[in-house]
């Protein structure tokens, strides 16, 4: 099956995109293309997943860089290929040949580009991430190396939506504990339950840091399980383990 790869007009003409399950060699729970290493799939059949990422981006295996994502906030410097994935949840360079990536089953990939100044970034965000800064510290990782702000275009990929994303009361208590104005991402749900707005909340931070445009392109990863693969998902069916969807961006 021939891959299914999203892309963002606002991102063009740098080559990028937010793959989706399809075209990939894993089976099981994992059907598709799942790039997640850390997963309990084949090896072997990961990396073949990655290599047909990769030749979609036109660089060698190699040079398809990702980091030991860890819900942080910390933003990596890239200049060259690497074997130990540093921890890290963004990437940002302004090398050309290396594709920048990030791995996710729910999180927001989030892809930045400066076409200007010929820089740019992925990171992995999470509401732990977003919440601490990874948005904005990508942002700033790409300025000190020569990006500005309002140049950047950026591009947040399939996620969980907000009908999709429950959350309790303690999780709604630290967001307005940081920010009372954070109450406008979230919806009541049944009970004390409330349904957060991932997303939304990602573009806001982005939009408050200054950059020149942002969107997401509207897919929910937990509502199409024939395209994507969601955490929330393979939790409430009660299966083994869950495949890994990637996002990739290069020079």
């Amino acid at each position: 099956m021939t891959l299914e790869i999203l892309t963002c007009e606002t991102l063009l003409p740098i080559r990028h995109g937010f793959f989706t399950r399809r075209g990939g060699a894993s089976s099981g729970v994992f059907a598709g293309l799942n790039c997640g290493q850390g997963s309990s799939d084949q090896r072997e059949v990961v990396a073949i997943n990655r290599a047909r990422v990769a030749q979609a981006m036109e660089v060698a295996p190699k040079d398809l860089l990702g980091v030991h994502q860890v819900h942080s906030a910390k933003a990596i410097t890239v200049t060259q290929s690497f074997e130990d994935k540093p921890k890290a949840d963004a990437l940002v360079t302004n090398t050309p040949g290396l594709a920048l990536s990030v791995l996710t089953a729910d999180c927001q990939p989030v892809l930045f580009v400066d076409p200007a100044n010929h820089v740019i970034g992925a990171a992995h965000a999470g509401w732990r991430g977003a919440l601490d800064g990874v948005l904005e510290a990508t942002v700033d990782a790409m300025c000190a190396l020569g990006a500005t702000r309002e140049m950047l275009n950026v591009a947040i990929g399939p996620t969980i939506s907000q009908r999709a994303y429950e959350v309790g009361p303690e999780f709604f208590d630290m967001f307005v504990g940081q920010d009372a104005q954070y109450a406008r991402f979230f919806v009541q749900g049944d009970g004390d339950r409330m349904h957060f707005d991932l997303p939304g909340f990602g573009l806001h931070r982005l939009r408050e840091a200054g950059i020149g445009s942002a969107e997401w392109t509207r897919h929910c990863t937990y509502a199409d399980p024939e395209r994507f693969y969601s955490y929330r998902r393979a939790t409430h069916e009660r299966e083994a383990d869950y495949g890994r969807l990637i996002a990739a961006i290069t020079l």
